[in-house]
């Protein structure tokens, strides 16, 4: 990708690149493309269009290389808009987690591999077709593949799941920060737990919507940020960075600006060493980039 310039992206404040200076292959590990000609599961909320190349405004003002795209609730188990976001954005550099249905079969599986899918994300925050009782089913299928499940889960929920959580043979990825709730942050029920399965080798965790769980809120996150730099100290091989990107979660008339965000990042993970293993090398790893080239946004 080039450096990072003053660019308007979309569902973004701001137009200045982060203070921060990306190093190639630096990858958004968690971000989503809504498209309003597709229509949502009944139930679930949409997001006004965020389209490829609105992404790509996001990546050049950034500077990012790699990215991940994740299947958000409002398309359900449908993923065909985000296989095709996969093949516009390139599958050389760029990989996708999915929404399945509990019976899909493993001949699917394996064609959802070939396209670039790595994991497969269940969101209990809010209804889907995915529920808790369906993790112990996917584990060893996952493990044989080579994918991970990808868990949004409320703290209370980690906490309720723990014995599951642990004891899932495939790798498991905890959105945003673990959603750790605020304000008792690492004094809460959940973080103890979410550490426990950190130690367990086979949990990764993501820095990214720091204002879900956050009670100081911006320009600081500061609670958010405690919780970031403990997960960062506890293990910097198996953290994600991600912007999180439309911010599906916040007003559209109040965005955050991703490159704050990004600059709080790095703050709180404060080793320079820990911050380029979770931009390139853990998601190289957990995501399979390491034979793929980096390719240049086209006419940039």
């Amino acid at each position: 990708m080039p450096a990072p310039a003053s660019v308007t992206a979309p569902w973004s404040s701001g137009n200045e690149p982060p203070r921060t200076s990306l190093p190639l292959g630096a990858t958004d590990c968690h971000f989503h493309i809504y498209d309003g000609r597709v229509p949502s599961r009944p139930g679930t909320p949409h997001h006004p269009d965020a389209l490829e190349e609105d992404y790509r405004a996001l990546q050049r003002r950034l500077g990012l290389s790699r990215g991940v795209l994740v299947q958000p609730s409002a398309y359900g188990t449908d993923n065909t808009r985000h296989l095709q976001a996969l093949d516009i954005l390139g599958r050389d550099s760029f990989r996708m987690v999915a929404v399945v249905e509990p019976s899909i079969s493993d001949t699917t599986l394996r064609s959802l591999d070939e396209a670039g899918v790595r994991g497969i994300r269940f969101n209990l925050t809010m209804p889907g077709v995915l529920t808790a009782l369906d993790l112990e089913g996917f584990g060893a299928r996952l493990a044989d593949l080579g994918w991970h499940v990808q868990l949004n889960a409320s703290g209370p929920q980690i906490v309720d799941m723990e014995p599951v959580l642990a004891g899932l043979p495939c790798r498991l990825v905890l959105d945003h920060l673990a959603q750790v709730p605020q304000p008792e942050g690492l004094d809460s029920a959940a973080f103890p737990v979410v550490r426990r399965l950190l130690d367990g080798g086979r949990t990764w965790v993501k820095i990214s919507g720091a204002y879900i769980r956050s009670r100081v809120g911006p320009p600081s996150y500061a609670d958010a940020g405690r919780v970031a730099s403990a997960l960062a100290r506890a293990a910097p091989e198996r953290l994600l960075w991600g912007s999180d990107w439309p911010h599906p979660t916040q007003p559209t008339s109040s965005k955050p600006d991703d490159a704050s965000l990004l600059d709080l990042s790095e703050a709180w993970v404060a080793s320079p060493s820990a911050w380029h293993r979770a931009l390139v090398d853990n998601p190289a790893e957990l995501y399979g980039f390491f034979s793929a080239p980096i390719r240049e946004e086209p006419g940039a």
